[in-house]
């Protein structure tokens, strides 16, 4: 079997239009924009319109990372969309997105992982390409968690927003091969920090119960998450030999910014050299990852050779990296 590299030709994003900011909240639970920041670090968040569901905000971030890759539909071997807020079990937001984006020639399925949905589903499809199974890819992390959240809870509703973030991954040579190492695991019996029981709540109803809503016990995730991204980072610097120094830039899951403040301490990574819009656009699940990585080569802050490391963690618990030659 001829093995052959797997690189980045593609990012794209989108952003719903509808913002919901710190003050918002201030008006639909006791809650102020001073702690919010403080204990967060989020300003604001995006939402998706009315009507607007998971595979819409997927569509338009992959066909903006097409745009970006020069590749046209047919070019597309397979489409993965990594959620947790799909709006159907089945056909998967995949498919959805595979209609929508007339991608005639590709497979199509969606990963649940949460936050590390995308990260998981980045070493999946890049292990079909190198193994030659399919040529070129299209990965989505797409998010409307809005139709999660339970508003009326002080402590969680505060975190989530809506988006999506795209990357097209197409075959080279083994000398072109961009994911240089990448580390997945999990831990199923930790599964109760996080829990989303039931599935979305499109429609606004109000149920008796929080099953269509996330929970979070906060303190626990907060541990988790700060010792397995020191983890994730030490791990793939071990392994691969290079040091904090080398790294160009690392994109982490936008979860609290005091997480990413700690593990950063942790790691002797510069915070300079962690990108964050946690600010902006607040916790997006699996999306959030693939949106910074996009907006960071839009600012310019990423560069053909440069080493950027992926880290992401959530529920399952799940958790992944991968060190990216860009």
């Amino acid at each position: 079997m001829n093995v052959r590299g797997c690189r980045i030709i593609g990012l794209g994003s989108y952003l719903p239009q509808t913002v919901l900011s710190n003050k918002d909240l201030e008006g639909m639970v006791d809650t102020t924009d001073e702690w919010i920041m403080q204990r967060t670090g989020i300003r604001e968040r995006r939402i998706a319109a009315k009507g607007e569901k998971t595979s819409d905000l997927a569509a338009k971030a992959g066909a903006e990372a097409m745009k970006n890759a020069s590749v046209g539909p047919e070019e597309i071997d397979l489409v993965a969309v990594a959620s947790i807020s799909q709006e159907t079990a089945f056909p998967s937001a995949a498919c959805h997105v595979q209609a929508k984006l007339g991608l005639v020639n590709a497979g199509a399925f969606d990963l649940l992982a949460a936050c590390s949905g995308f990260i998981y589903s980045m070493v999946l499809v890049s292990s079909l390409i190198r193994t030659g199974g399919i040529r070129t890819a299209l990965l989505i992390g797409a998010e409307c968690l809005s139709s999660v959240t339970d508003y009326t809870d002080r402590s969680s509703c505060i975190l989530f927003g809506d988006g999506a973030g795209a990357v097209v991954l197409r075959a080279g040579t083994e000398q072109e091969n961009g994911i240089l190492y990448y580390s997945l695991g999990a831990d199923g019996a930790g599964g109760g920090c996080m829990v989303l029981t039931a599935a979305n709540n499109y429609d606004g109803l109000a149920p008796e119960s929080r099953n269509h809503y996330i929970t979070i016990r906060g303190r626990e995730v907060y541990r988790f998450a700060v010792q397995k991204m020191v983890d994730l980072i030490r791990d793939s610097l071990a392994k691969t030999g290079y040091g904090p120094q080398d790294i160009s830039l690392v994109v982490p899951h936008q979860v609290n910014i005091r997480i990413l403040e700690a593990a950063a301490r942790r790691s002797d990574i510069p915070m300079e050299k962690l990108y964050i819009n946690i600010d902006r656009f607040g916790n997006t699940s699996a999306a959030s990852v693939p949106i910074a990585l996009d907006e960071a080569r839009e600012k310019g802050l990423i560069k053909h050779g440069d080493l950027v490391l992926l880290v992401a963690f959530g529920g399952g618990l799940t958790w992944g990296s991968c060190l990216v030659r860009y």
